[in-house]
């Protein structure tokens, strides 16, 4: 059976989140504000408000009160593309990914001092792109588009004033939609089809931590976020209509599955206080993209269209995709000014999980620095207001193929990303 090929690769987000998010592949890193000042170096080992709930959830034993932490962060997200484009015409034009939020939220209640609980509401992963109709890309990924809204219950229990551990279920909703021009054979360039997915699944997993108090002065954190099998189902939209080759799809709709995995991965970090004033802060995290081999959609088609050899090639839409797993690695400081004020900056460096033979239009990334600022404002005790700025630039990168179906398409893609975020903490 011939495969019809859509470049593709389903990330998650609470709200549209983007490809030139601040994290490798289609993963997101905005799960805090205050980690986000630091460039998330130590982001397993500092707990400092609610939102360690995501980071690490054995932090919750270091708040000695109950509180809540909600805020977002936003993305102004910029790409370069240059290049012949597609051999069938179209424009090669910048800005496919269009400014995208990511909301978040946290609750943290001490039970006695040994036992804490919380929630949250997170994004860990994410995508949107959309190039548009006329784009030079359409026919390799017009648009991508997928969310999910992560609910993690959790609990956290102190052995000791030493050692803690924390571990939460996460419920995961995803939803997505994947759409990509289909060529006209005989009128290439032309008289375009076009083909959207759209599916959705709830998959569990979990989140679990240890965090240990090494010195007067130390942490360290340990971190492990599961893998989340998903099985998204929803329908296949065709419109696509070659009278002479017996192909007249105009509004079908097929059932369609979807299988896929998001990735595990580990997070190491170290928290130093140098002293009452600098905080030194260290990480590490390993990702196992390599589960992501390949993304197939199998469509269930009537029987009359499944004998017609172009109508066949419906039955199967798929795409190798073939990422390997990364690390990322951060350093970051904070400086105490006073009572109220305290000042954060942090610097990152994270692999890019594709390869340069199947990387797609749809996430045209590579090897990212990330240079972030940060500031706390607590004006009384209860309060604590935090907002961040984050500066990602990638490396130069090339996108190249080509299929009999499709034509071809080659492009440059030089990304940049500016990420703002904000957040309130109030204690009871």
């Amino acid at each position: 059976m011939r495969k019809v090929m859509l470049k593709t690769s389903l990330g998650v987000a609470v709200a549209l989140a983007s490809s030139q998010l601040l994290a490798s592949g289609f993963a997101l890193n905005e799960q805090s504000v205050s980690g986000m000042g630091t460039g998330f170096a130590g982001r397993s080992s500092s707990a400092e408000d609610a939102s360690t709930v995501f980071g690490n959830p054995a932090g919750m034993s270091r708040l000695k009160r109950e509180q809540f932490t909600v805020g977002g962060a936003a993305v102004i997200a910029k790409s370069d593309i240059s290049g012949p484009g597609s051999n069938l015409g179209g424009e090669t034009d910048g800005d496919m990914v269009p400014f995208v939020g990511v909301p978040m939220g946290y609750y943290v209640k001490p039970i006695d001092d040994h036992w804490s609980v919380g929630f949250g509401v997170y994004a860990p992963f994410g995508l949107v792109t959309d190039y548009g109709s006329d784009d030079a890309a359409r026919y390799w990924g017009k648009k991508s588009h997928v969310e999910v809204v992560t609910f993690q219950p959790t609990i956290s229990y102190a052995f000791n004033d030493k050692v803690s551990i924390g571990f939460g279920p996460t419920i995961n909703r995803i939803e997505g939609e994947l759409g990509s021009n289909l060529v006209n054979p005989l009128s290439p360039g032309q008289n375009d089809g076009e083909v959207k997915i759209k599916g959705d699944d709830t998959a569990i997993g979990y989140n679990i931590g240890i965090l240990v108090q090494a010195t007067d002065r130390t942490r360290i954190g340990l971190t492990y976020h599961s893998m989340v099998d998903y099985k998204l189902e929803g329908k296949t939209k065709v419109n696509y209509s070659v009278p002479p080759l017996g192909i007249n799809l105009n509004d079908a709709k097929f059932d369609a599955t979807l299988k896929i995995k998001t990735p595990e991965s580990v997070d190491l970090s170290i928290t130093h206080e140098l002293d009452d004033q600098w905080t030194l802060y260290a990480g590490s995290t390993w990702t196992r993209w390599s589960r992501l081999e390949d993304i197939t959609v199998n469509n269930d088609l009537p029987a009359q269209l499944a004998a017609n050899p172009i109508g066949a090639s419906f039955g199967t839409i798929s795409e190798e995709q073939n990422w390997h797993d990364t690390w990322a690695h951060a350093i970051g400081a904070s400086y105490k000014v006073n009572k109220e004020w305290v000042l954060r900056t942090g610097f990152t460096v994270d692999q890019s999980p594709t390869n340069n033979q199947d990387r797609s239009p749809r996430i045209p990334t590579g090897d990212r620095k990330i240079f972030s600022l940060g500031a706390g404002w607590s004006p009384n005790d209860d309060m604590t207001i935090d907002v961040a700025y984050s500066y990602l630039w990638e490396e130069d990168v090339k996108v190249n193929h080509v299929s009999a179906t499709k034509g071809s398409y080659q492009a440059k893609y030089e990304n940049s990303a500016h990420g703002i975020g904000a957040s309130l903490t109030y204690r009871f």
